[in-house]
């Protein structure tokens, strides 16, 4: 079974491209069905963050350029400017990258721990609609495994330096003391709690979620005394706020540069600090031309992210280690599990070859044949069958030069062994 692995993240593409090759859960359906029609692949599974997109495909041959034409096509984009930030991995290389990504040590913010419930929940996308089979959910559980143990084995979790946590601490470049300020948070998801939680800890206590829904907005913001509101009211409350913080899976902006215009008027041009986490993007991108607008993408993040990574470059070498460790322990249940099916089909051949000269044996009884004769007969003709497939194969591979063959059939059935006891000839007589 052939394992790929294509994508592109943080690293290879800016959020221009990563916005338009994101796969949202309205389409995820649709996606799998085309995906696997388009690639051959027997089994697939797709994982979209703001910060990768990620597609990992089973199936018997390699499948990248169909893959890629795929990819192209389903999002509109140019195959040729696609290939360009467009990332492939096989087999090992594909085990080892994807557990890599769950442990955080692929990740704009190394070790960051929501890239791991993110990869469970495309699993769990997968599964729903179909996509995976045997390997693939073999991958995934050992990958989970692997993550977990670097999870409770080393500090790579340790001193939060996650995306959320990197919007709060630039806060801090505008505004001295946060306690007098109001954050406007848009979304509800697990980033934003996060984000939430962060701002809480550096001092804000007044707090605005905005959600397409207005019970998770509610839920969310009742934690910490704020107020939830729905995304159609954010004009109401934004001249009122000093921070705006979002990150939903909207494919269209949520919030536009004239509504921004109009908010600074009101507030007498006091600034804003605005973080866009999500892609594709919640804020217009003209809203950072906007005077006393500090508008940041997940891009503009990676300065501030760096800055609190070196804790955790001892522990990531440790988590490298497990890795490892876990790429060889997945490659030795898949030799395992191909030699039982092989040993299975092995076993198999010989029983029904037994069974026929058996057969045959208990004929040749029944028509009054000679006993010992009989059983001679059964025994050659048994080891005639048995030994005859295997000799044809061993001398074809001789004559093409693959000694190797040979080499494997002595271990098998350890001939050096069998020589090595064998009587001279004076011993015979």
């Amino acid at each position: 079974m052939a394992l790929l692995t294509l994508g592109i993240n943080h690293k290879t593409a800016p959020v221009e491209i990563r916005e338009r090759v994101a796969f949202t859960p309205e389409r995820l359906g649709e996606a799998f069905s085309e995906l696997r029609a388009a690639s051959g692949a027997s089994e697939a599974a797709i994982l979209s963050t703001c910060n990768r997109t990620e597609l990992y495909l089973a199936g018997d041959d390699d499948c990248a350029p169909a893959v890629l034409r795929w990819m192209a096509g389903f999002h509109d984009l140019d195959a040729a400017d696609l290939e360009s930030v467009v990332y492939v991995h096989r087999d090992s290389d594909s085990v080892r990258h994807m557990m890599r990504v769950a442990a955080g040590l692929d990740s704009m913010v190394l070790g960051e721990p929501q890239i791991f419930g993110q990869l469970k929940d495309a699993y769990a996308a997968a599964r729903e609609h179909g996509a995976t089979g045997k390997f693939l959910s073999r991958l995934f559980e050992q990958t989970f495994s692997v993550a977990k143990r670097i999870r409770t084995q080393t500090a790579i979790g340790e001193n939060p330096v996650s995306v959320a946590y990197a919007s709060v601490s630039m806060a801090h470049h505008i505004f001295a003391d946060l306690s007098h300020n109001k954050a406007l948070l848009v979304g509800a998801g697990q980033t934003i709690e996060l984000v939430a939680r962060h701002l809480s800890e550096a001092g804000v206590k007044d707090f605005v979620v905005a959600n397409r829904t207005l019970e998770r907005a509610q839920g969310l913001a009742e934690q910490y005394n704020g107020k939830g509101i729905l995304l159609s009211e954010i004009p109401d409350h934004l001249a009122d706020v000093d921070i705006v913080i979002s990150s939903t899976a909207s494919p269209l902006p949520i919030l536009g540069k004239g509504a921004v215009e109009r908010a600074l008027k009101k507030r007498k041009h006091r600034p804003y600090f605005m973080v866009d986490i999500a892609v594709p993007r919640d804020i217009e991108p003209e809203v950072g031309s906007l005077a006393d607008v500090y508008l940041y993408t997940v891009d503009d993040l990676r300065q501030v992210i760096e800055e609190n990574l070196r804790s955790r470059q001892g522990a990531a070498r440790e988590a490298e280690n497990l890795v490892t460790s876990g790429v060889q322990d997945f490659l030795d249940q898949l030799r395992a599990l191909d030699a039982v099916s092989t040993l299975k089909l092995f076993r198999q051949r010989a029983e029904i070859l037994r069974d026929i000269e058996t057969e045959k044996a208990l004929k040749a009884l029944r028509n009054g044949s000679d006993p010992e004769t009989v059983l001679r007969a059964m025994a050659r003709g048994l080891t005639n069958k048995l030994l005859h497939q295997p000799s044809v194969q061993v001398r074809k591979a001789m004559s093409e030069g693959r000694s190797e063959v040979t080499e494997c059939l002595r271990e098998l059935y350890q001939l050096d062994a069998l020589e090595a006891d064998e009587p001279t000839t004076t011993e015979k007589l």
